[in-house]
């Protein structure tokens, strides 16, 4: 039984794997997503190429809410169906990767976390590199940010069926 009362006890993995991959702009969770998708044969979710398509601003907070809606609910069809899903949010949130982890672990799936810990200066470096965002993001954004992240302590960790913290 598991000591821990928020948590449903572990059952049996009869569904798929979901992969979380979480960091902070230009930590490389696109570029992972990538390399595991198509390493792993799975469906990489990122809500700034939906928003993209759509030709909306990634900075909408509603519409970015509304792209990950929809994306969670397709995640959940495929994690039934045994398929790898890899969402690359950013989930700087440990309530949000534990909201996740919670809902695919029900379904039956199996839970991965990698976190990219990327120091400010090399993240500054890569977003100046890319300049895609519109409006641009600034130094003090940056900062900010990483005033809001909540990164993953070994608590957390522990809940995954497997985890990596990567630099």
């Amino acid at each position: 039984m598991s000591t821990d009362s928020a948590e449903p006890a572990r059952q049996a993995h009869t569904a798929g794997r979901l992969v979380i991959v979480c960091g902070l702009p230009a930590s490389g969770k696109t570029t992972l997503a990538r390399a595991l998708a198509s390493e792993r044969r799975g469906l990489r979710l990122a809500p700034d190429e939906w928003l993209d398509a759509l030709g909306t601003n990634l900075w909408d907070a509603d519409m970015r809410a509304r792209v990950e809606a929809l994306q969670w609910s397709l995640a959940q069809e495929l994690l039934r169906t045994c398929a790898t899903v890899i969402i690359e949010w950013g989930t700087w949130a440990r309530s949000e990767r534990d909201a996740l982890r919670r809902q695919a672990s029900a379904l039956g799936a199996t839970t991965e976390l990698i976190h990219l810990d990327v120091d400010d200066e090399e993240l500054w470096r890569r977003i100046q590199q890319r300049a895609i965002e519109v409006p641009p993001i600034q130094r003090t954004d940056l900062h900010e940010w990483r005033g809001l992240f909540e990164v993953p302590n070994d608590a957390e960790l522990a809940r995954y069926d497997t985890w990596s913290v990567r630099t």
